[in-house]
């Protein structure tokens, strides 16, 4: 239907600022000459031409091959990396003339200016009996890299609908989305930007330029050509995960601080840096980008990258990273394996363990070309291990990456003395805040409630044994921990009590069955040490079935049996997280130090706290509740939550014992999120539900679509509504909620009327079906509200049953309004396959419903119009029934007639003739330029020769008929 806005304030937009930063605009007729048929979307004569101008030794046959291997490539992810690799050069063709393959070079990345960059609009694509029309499509040498969909500024919901279509072109014509890399999103305001093949919101990247915050210096940069280069060579990667290929695109701060790094790398002077990167934010694909720049990199002269981590568990983890994204790398086995390696002056990637410097030489290699990246770093080079190695090398570039800032205990001193040298006066190269990551939509807000005072250790037993203990100060790891902890024996002895775990097991089942499970999400239990993981194992199985939890602990030669009997393999350890993950069963897992670190699961959703921690310990934990989540039906982890048992909590200041700035944001107390209900709820009263108070339910209906009609008053409504919503699935079913349970049931229902009416395309769908939980759902069912307001428009498919009761209802003529259009829409939408004519109807309607949303228009004229269109609705159907002819046939019949012509059922046969001679007109263009003539020559009769008017309806029916492929 119509464009609209659209294509004007943001398509036009685009293209424009994309021209000025040195693209080329080509017209959808060029391009399509360009691409020699719209199932082909390799702009072919460029490709083969500037694919030899890159490879002066390809000749036009091996150019020819080279394009027929990559219109061959499979329309799935595997083929999508198989272009890319094509682009990183990575791919060879033979030569028969030296007998030998040599890469193709497809890019230019030193030289931009050797590369021809376009930029087309309005690109139709056929595969099968499917065609998708992209708004924008972006080549560099005539290979399409990357798709935009754009929609108009005012649309609310415009994002969404956009990403939902990019998605469709993935299932409808993948093949053009085999060679695409990127796709944006964009309605004028935001722009998006994700990889294809990685359909997960979560995916999505929201494009930053601190430098150019408005459309056009987002644009410009973005599309600025050696971003765009970079970004397709550089800061794509496509990791296996269980054994699965899937894609990610790097986000704007990863790319701003691997730059960051490798500029460090070149610099003579500066030898140090560090890099905070907030928990969640990526940090370890972060690290191995860099890493694999510096080693492509020909002006580190063949150089030595060293990936040091301080734990086996997760050296194995960045070894199975480093494999997945196709890196080469030597894993030191032991203290003498890097020893070897450092002596043999060994070039290329190696990943260790920081402990495997202890004792190592001084001075055991000196070259400048060894760069080190060590993860955790707060925590790795803490005491002897980062002098041995600083000393074993002293002329490495040492670059350290932490997912917690600096505890007040560090200041001017230690670590961040150590890598922030050379960045004063913050001493970070780059940081990335808890803030900056949750605005973002990195990560998520964590919410956090103390457990009952029946389940907290005194304050003074915690204060004595834990919180005032000078060697607790800055925890940065979970062994450091565990040592103070095994000297809390009073702390312990009453954190294991064993009817305190079964009240704490007790609680845990409930609240789980209650407030987390009808979420769909999953919880951590963490317990003060392995002994304790076992006795709550045994106390939960009292309280839910057994399958529900599982213990994940790490073993000790020193265990009694009762601790022996819940070891697992490595392989079934791999299995309980990837069940975890994606699985029914285990709902819960019970750990004390595995996986508190490294292990990231999107669907964990809240942390019982039973173990006391701190700093850098403390955040790394809580950090596992605050990944995205979104499930199949599109509904979203709201937060993360902690359910302090310990007490940790009530004293903020000394549990994260950092600059404020650095961790705001990070937890919000429960109790205060309760107020803040509260003050919406009082605010909504005041706001939103007077517009329908004291109405009858017809009236109701009325008075919030006449109120409503504004955008902007809609969409701060709808703000308002996802808040409250928000805070229902977080708090629920909390006996807070209880005096405005009657309040949200009705703004649920005014959400969903108001949507239906203004914004969704398909109206029969409940929104709150789509959005609420399960918990919010029973919590709101039954709630008085019956005479108050309907829950939904009467919206259905048109037939003359339906518009008389539609027309016959008791509704208001506003509410009738609303009900004719969704109705219409959707008999449409329903039937446009098989009935493309009715797409004149459904313009003409939306037409008119703009109009009566603009105040264009009165209620009872509206009525009118849209009653004529339900019956022109239900002639045309009987017509075409009764004709019999095919949809082609008869969308050129009806188009006529409506324009005044009389045909006989004689002349609507000839012109099913026509349409019979010429099947593949919309694949063909020889077939489709013999339609239009035989079928003008053929309307020119009927028409008394008006050849103009002739031309003209045939044109609008073939366009009709496009569009309906759509």
């Amino acid at each position: 239907m119509s464009l609209g806005d659209e294509r004007e304030s943001v398509q036009n937009r685009i293209i424009k600022y994309s021209t000025t930063v040195g693209w080329e605009y080509l017209s959808p007729d060029e391009a399509l000459r360009l691409r020699e048929g719209e199932r082909n979307i390799i702009l072919k004569e460029i490709f083969l031409n500037q694919l030899q101008k890159l490879n002066p030794k390809i000749g036009y046959e091996e150019a020819q091959e080279v394009l027929r291997r990559i219109e061959r490539i499979p329309a799935n992810i595997e083929g999508n990396l198989t272009a890319w690799e094509f682009l990183k050069g990575l791919k060879q063709v033979f030569l028969p003339s030296e007998k030998r393959e040599i890469n193709v070079k497809l890019l230019d990345e030193k030289n931009v200016d050797n590369n021809i960059f376009h930029v087309t609009d309005e690109l139709k694509f056929v595969s099968g009996n499917r065609v998708n029309r992209y708004d924008i499509v972006f080549f560099i040498n005539g290979f399409p890299v990357l798709l935009i969909e754009t929609k108009a500024a005012h649309k609310i919901n415009g994002l969404v609908e956009a990403f939902e279509q990019i998605k469709r072109y993935h299932r409808e014509t993948p093949e053009a989305l085999s060679l695409l890399q990127l796709f944006s999103i964009t309605h004028l305001i935001e722009f998006y930007y994700g990889a294809t093949w990685n359909l997960s919101s979560k995916g999505l990247n929201r494009w930053k330029n601190k430098e150019q915050l408005d459309f056009e210096g987002l644009i410009k940069s973005f599309f600025n050509r050696e971003n765009i280069l970079k970004t397709i060579t550089d800061y794509i990667l496509f990791p296996k995960k269980d054994d699965k290929l899937t894609k990610v695109i790097l986000k704007p701060h990863q790319q701003r601080a691997i730059k960051k790094v490798v500029e460090r790398a070149k610099d003579r002077k500066k030898k140090r840096g560090l890099v905070w990167h907030t928990q969640g934010s990526g940090k370890t694909y972060t690290m191995i980008t860099a890493a694999r720049l510096i080693l492509e990199n020909p002006e580190f002269e063949n150089p030595t990258v060293i990936l040091l981590v301080d734990r086996n568990e997760l050296e194995q983890q960045l070894f199975s990273n480093l494999s997945s994204v196709g890196m080469e790398v030597r894993v030191a086995l032991s203290k003498k394996d890097l020893k070897e390696l450092l002596l043999s002056d060994y070039r290329g990637l190696i990943v260790s363990t920081i402990h495997k410097f202890q004792g190592m030489p001084a001075r055991i290699n000196t070259r400048r070309n060894i760069f080190v990246f060590i993860d955790e770093a707060h925590r790795s080079t803490e005491g002897d291990l980062g002098t041995y190695m600083m000393s074993a090398l002293p002329n490495a570039t040492i670059i350290g990456f932490t997912g917690t800032p600096r505890d007040k205990t560090s200041h001017g001193k230690g670590t961040f003395l150590t890598f922030g040298r050379d960045d004063p006066p913050h001493g970070y190269l780059d940081k990335y805040t808890i803030l900056e990551s949750i605005e973002d939509g990195t990560t998520l807000k964590i919410n956090y409630a103390l457990a009952e005072n029946r389940f907290l250790p005194k304050k003074e037993l915690l204060e004595e044994e834990f919180l005032n203990l000078k060697e607790a100060e800055g925890i940065s790891d979970i062994e450091t921990l565990n040592r103070i902890l095994r000297k809390a024996v009073t702390l312990r002895n009453f954190l294991k009590n064993r009817e305190r775990v079964d009240a704490v097991a007790e609680f845990v089942a409930r609240h789980f069955k209650e407030n987390v499970e009808p979420m769909g999400y999953k919880a951590f239990l963490v317990a003060v040490d392995r002994e304790a993981c076992v006795l709550y194992k045994k106390a939960l199985d009292r309280y839910l079935p057994p399958e529900y939890s599982e213990v994940v602990i790490s073993k000790n030669h020193n265990d009694p049996e009762h601790i022996k009997r819940f070891y697992h393999t490595e392989e079934e350890e791999k299995l309980i997280r990837k069940r975890f993950k994606e699985e029914e069963t285990p709902k819960i897992l019970i750990v004390t130090e595995k996986l508190l670190t490294g292990f990231d699961a999107p669907i964990l959703y809240t942390m019982y706290l039973d173990k006391p921690m701190r700093d850098h310990v403390l955040l790394q934990a809580i950090a596992r509740v605050n990944r995205p989540y979104e499930d199949e039906r599109g509904k979203k982890k709201p937060a993360g939550l902690i359910v302090d048992f310990v007490g940790i909590l009530k004293n903020l200041e000394k549990a994260l014992a950092f600059d404020s700035s650095d961790i705001e944001g990070v937890l919000n107390d429960l109790e205060v999120i309760k107020g803040h209900l509260k003050d919406l709820m009082e605010e909504g009263r005041e706001t939103y539900l007077k517009v329908i108070k004291g109405k009858e339910r017809d009236r109701a209906v009325e008075a919030l679509l006449n109120h409503f009609r504004n955008e902007e008053e809609r969409h701060s409504f709808y703000e308002f509504y996802r808040e409250v919503k928000n805070l229902y699935e977080i708090l629920s079913p909390d006996p807070v909620l209880r005096p405005y349970i009657k309040d949200f049931a009705i703004y649920t229902r005014m959400y969903n009327i108001l949507k239906q009416a203004y914004d969704e395309k398909d109206a029969r769908e409940k929104i709150l079906e789509r959005e609420l939980s399960e918990k919010v759902k029973r919590l709101i069912e039954g709630a008085p509200v019956d005479a108050y307001i309907k829950d939904s428009l009467e919206v259905v498919e048109i037939d003359e049953k339906a518009l008389e009761k539609l027309l016959r209802s008791k509704a208001t003529d506003t509410e009738k309004v609303f009900n004719l259009i969704k109705s219409i829409e959707l008999t449409v939408r329903e039937n446009l396959k098989n009935e493309p004519y009715l797409i004149s109807i459904g313009e003409r309607a939306e037409k008119i419903a703009k109009e009566y949303r603009e105040r264009q228009r009165g209620t009872k004229e509206t009525l009118q119009e849209l009653k004529a269109l339900s019956e022109e609705i239900i002639r045309a159907k009987r017509e075409f029934k009764s004709l019999g002819l095919s949809k082609e046939a008869f969308a050129l019949y009806w188009t006529a007639k409506l324009d005044g012509a009389e045909l006989t059922r004689e002349e609507a046969k000839k012109i099913e003739e026509v349409f019979k001679k010429h099947p593949l007109w919309r694949e063909n263009r020889e077939e489709l330029s013999n339609l239009k003539y035989e079928l003008t020559a053929l309307m020119i009769k009927l028409f008394r020769k008006n050849v103009k008017r002739a031309v003209s309806i045939i044109g609008k029916t073939l366009e009709v008929l496009r569009n309906s492929d759509l």
